[in-house]
């Protein structure tokens, strides 16, 4: 079974991870529009649709979404809303577009302006939650509000180069605490202790996603600049035998330690999308594309429909508490088939795909 027959096999199965709004869900949204916008195929603009006429009504009401549950997981899958309102023109997307934003409009903000992770997570910043929000903030503006500028969304990524990269590395920790009180923070920098594989995928994949919303606007070259001193610091530590890259990212073959596809997949995304849309240099399309195929050779079962490695989940605090050590990430073992990963293999797949078009070269 090759990625294609895959990608069809898995939506046409589709279960919802949760009947509530969710992101594990909007990954796997994200990676079918991006199958539509890569061969044109309707069934994959279907599958979107289908999806979300079930959850809002004409007036945009969204079911199982409470904007003052301040979770910011919660706003990733509203940018099929806004992808479903320009594709279509329906209005009633758009209205659900508004009701998402209110959350951003009232979510509860570090003292550097930075969006709270949840609010069962008070002052903390996780890579995770720049994915899950800046594409969706900074669209929602493009669409609706192109005067107001990009300086918020672009200050919030400034301070996590500021607060979360390591200057020895390049690379950036999973969580930063402003308020220094979570045990798993660092009492003088508040950072998380390690360096999490789909951590750094959810940042790269939120830049370029960023990035595309910006467009030529002023201040974007900060994304960009942000986007090619992380890439050079993933190349640094890839696997050089599978091209993959380790759950802990910087601790290679360790006892313990695994290669993870859902941080490999969203690395490879960035890669190729980077240099698609003109962030990075053209070999990284290269390198994005030799990543996808390495990882469809050896993590995708074509016989068993399965798609291997993906960490089901890794955290900070919370009960039972999750101490970011060395010890937890590996703790968390890979889970077939889960939403994050075979969401970032469409969405990787999409680029594979306009990658061979070579179109993008032109």
């Amino acid at each position: 079974m090759n990625a294609g027959e895959f990608a069809d096999w898995y939506l046409s199965r589709f279960k919802s991870y949760k009947e509530h709004w969710n992101y594990e869900d909007g990954c796997v949204l994200k990676g079918a529009a991006d199958l539509y916008d890569a061969t044109g195929e309707g069934r994959y603009l279907d599958f979107v649709k289908g999806y979300i006429d079930e959850r809002i009504d004409e007036d945009g009401n969204i079911r199982g979404f409470d904007f003052k549950e301040y979770n910011i997981d919660n706003v990733n899958t509203g940018k099929l809303l806004l992808y479903l309102h320009e594709t279509t023109g329906e209005e009633k997307y758009a209205k659900a577009a508004v009701r998402q934003y209110q959350q951003l409009l009232h979510h509860p903000r570090t003292e550097e302006g930075n969006f709270w992770h949840k609010n069962i997570y008070p002052n903390q910043v996780w890579l995770d939650g720049l994915y899950m929000a800046m594409p969706f903030y900074a669209g929602y503006l493009r669409h609706f509000e192109p005067d107001v500028g990009y300086w918020d969304v672009l200050r919030q990524f400034k301070t996590v180069q500021e607060r979360m990269r390591d200057p020895k590395t390049g690379l950036y920790y999973h969580g930063y605490d402003a308020s220094r009180k979570e045990r798993w923070s660092d009492p003088e920098t508040g950072l998380s202790p390690h360096f999490w594989s789909r951590a750094m995928g959810w940042f790269l994949m939120s830049l370029v996603d960023t990035a595309e919303m910006l467009g030529d606007a002023p201040g974007a070259e900060l994304l960009k600049a942000i986007l090619s001193d992380a890439v050079e610091a993933m190349m640094r530590v890839q696997d050089p035998e599978s091209k993959m890259w380790y759950q802990v990212l910087d601790r290679g073959e360790e006892d313990g330690n695994y290669l993870e596809t859902s941080g490999t997949l969203m690395t490879a995304y960035a890669f190729l999308k980077g240099a698609r849309i003109g962030l990075l240099d053209p070999s990284y399309g290269d390198e994005g594309a030799a990543v996808f195929n390495e990882v469809a050779a050896t993590q995708l079962d074509g016989e068993g429909h399965v798609l291997g490695g993906i960490c089901g989940v890794a955290g900070l605090g919370n009960e039972p508490y999750r101490d970011g050590t060395y010890a937890y990430y590996i703790s968390e073992r890979p889970i077939p088939n889960d939403h994050k990963g075979v969401g970032a293999f469409l969405m990787t797949y999409a680029e594979q795909i306009r990658y061979n078009n070579d179109n993008w070269r032109e």
